[in-house]
């Protein structure tokens, strides 16, 4: 038997890393007169995940204690490199902190600026930096028109790999034709797209969080309850079909709801498919279509138990690892890679299945450009 491979034998991709998107950063490349806002900020007290106008966290309505782990920022390109290198992650993808909220602002033209900002801020100060940081164009859901106009801006920058749906206190849920801007842009852009949740309290789905009392019991499903939500959302509605070359992903929720919505959508399928006839397959086949990051990753006591419900989903291919790094529970690549996959799909899902979602190479370079180059030599 020859000797197994390790970690920096191959290609890791991490689908989940967050930048510190303070308001003092995005400052200076947001409009006016909602700049103001952000330069006022800076001189009011605020915590992690928690900035008045800016981060807004409702969920915040228990008692604090202390202990607990500590919160940890990144706040330079070269700072992520080293310390992801350290733990051999080769190509990060870049989400937001504090703007994980943005779903939750309640004027349109304010949260679009903000999405504007971000996007000209990360390419400026994160995109390729340093070597394989990956960012995501910012959509508000607030304006699918102008999130559609921010797709066709930075279609074609290196630095940009995909699209972010935001859906922290997300009100209406991605799937509803007034998205189709959105979906129709990153389809022709060649962009896929990555829903990502954040714990806090609203209204609207998941709407019963409010009933628990503690943030063990918030945020023990919040995440997976909303990529359900929104799943089911783009099933009803027909978006993998409507749109059918657009890759879509489901960050920051594990893998273990997979199964049960794939089985529970096909037995509603055979009793009610009257009502999507649009469906050109069962839901399980949609399912199967869609791709799926790690973190957290659930940890049964026989691992075996996880690999089998990845594979119930056809998962070998379609399941990418994230770390969810700096956060203090963050997933370090050996919890994934120890799993007893086989040696191909190990490689699959800590990176090769990645750089076929992105249509990246092995240092995070886009493909087209590579084939644009080529072909104009």
């Amino acid at each position: 038997m020859g000797k197994r491979e390790s970690l920096q034998d191959m290609v890791v991709v991490d689908l989940d890393v967050h930048v510190n998107d303070t308001p003092t950063e995005l400052a200076p490349y947001m409009d006016m007169p909602w700049r103001k806002s952000l330069e006022h900020l800076k001189n009011v007290p605020w915590r992690y995940l928690s900035i008045p106008g800016y981060s807004p966290n409702f969920a915040e309505n228990i008692p604090l204690w202390p202990g607990g782990n500590d919160r940890m920022n990144v706040d330079s390109p070269a700072q992520m490199k080293k310390e992801l290198s350290a733990i051999h992650v080769d190509i990060a993808i870049l989400f937001p902190d504090h703007l994980l909220g943005i779903p939750v602002l309640p004027q349109k033209e304010y949260a679009a600026a903000l999405a504007r900002a971000y996007n000209a801020w990360i390419l400026d100060k994160w995109c390729d930096k340093e070597e394989g940081l990956k960012g995501l164009i910012m959509v508000a859901p607030q304006d699918p028109e102008d999130g559609a106009r921010e797709i066709e801006k930075y279609k074609n920058e290196e630095g940009i790999v995909g699209v972010y749906l935001p859906c922290t206190g997300l009100d209406t849920l991605w799937g509803h034709v007034k998205y189709d801007p959105i979906f129709a842009a990153a389809e022709s852009a060649g962009l896929p797209v990555l829903l990502h949740a954040a714990t806090t309290l609203v209204p609207h789905f998941p709407f019963n969080l409010h009933q628990y009392e503690t943030f063990f019991a918030q945020h023990s499903f919040v995440h997976s309850f909303s990529m359900m939500a929104n799943m089911l959302k783009m099933i009803e509605t027909g978006v993998p079909v409507r749109f059918p070359n657009i890759k879509i992903c489901f960050t920051e929720s594990g893998v273990s709801w997979v199964p049960f919505i794939m089985m529970r959508l096909d037995k509603e399928y055979v009793e009610n498919r009257r009502d999507i006839p649009f469906l050109e397959h069962p839901p399980s086949y949609y399912v199967k279509k869609f791709f799926y990051a790690t973190q957290p990753i659930e940890e049964p006591d026989n691992p075996k138990h996880l690999v089998q419900l990845i594979e119930m989903f056809e998962g070998e291919t379609q399941t990418m690892f994230a770390s969810d790094w700096p956060h203090h529970d963050f997933d370090h690549p050996r919890e994934v890679f120890n799993l007893p996959f086989s040696e191909e799909v190990r490689r699959n899902i800590m990176g090769e299945n990645a750089l076929r979602f992105f249509d990246i190479d092995s240092v995070g370079r886009r493909n087209k450009f590579k084939i644009e180059t080529n072909t104009t030599k």
